[in-house]
């Protein structure tokens, strides 16, 4: 008995590290699908990014948002390659759209779609993944078609452009 009591402190102490282990698992899994660079000739550029993988939250994106950080994003993953469509009606930003292939390299770049326009932004190609940055941004770090993205939902590792 007076071992029982002599080795409490320490069970508890293991079940509380356990239990912080048990929450903080999925929020480390998460948080490296909050990362993602774009590998340009001027260099590897790295965003934090929203991943929405739904049809509820791709319905959504950005729409009401009033701001966005320069290193901010939002990846919208389809799952599978197909072609896919945008437009920016309630979107009060301007944003760069950047379409993406399965295997991480960018096909097509619409640069400062209009805030509110509702012209249909299209991929022209089919993709896996489309990246919505700030306005402008993926002119201002050399952003170019056959650059790479690199993302944990990005089947191969994307390798460097200049590569």
């Amino acid at each position: 008995m007076h071992l029982t009591k002599a080795f409490a402190p320490a069970i508890r102490s293991a079940g509380a590290v356990l239990a912080m282990l048990a929450v903080a698992l999925p929020v480390a899994v998460q948080a490296q699908d909050n990362e993602l660079t774009l590998h340009t000739a001027t260099g590897d550029y790295r965003f934090n990014v929203e991943v929405v993988d739904t049809p509820e939250s791709r319905a959504q994106g950005l729409m009401f948002r009033t701001e966005l950080a320069d290193d901010a994003g939002m990846l919208f993953d389809f799952k599978e390659e197909r072609e896919v469509s945008f437009w920016m009606q309630n979107t009060l930003i301007p944003l760069d759209m950047i379409f993406v292939g399965t295997d991480g390299v960018i096909d097509t770049i619409h640069v400062n779609a209009r805030p509110q326009d509702p012209t249909s932004i299209p991929s022209e190609v089919p993709v896996q993944f489309v990246l919505e940055i700030p306005g402008g941004r993926s002119v201002e770090i050399g952003l170019k078609p056959g650059d790479t993205m690199e993302h944990d939902r990005v089947v191969a590792p994307a390798a460097k452009a200049d590569e």
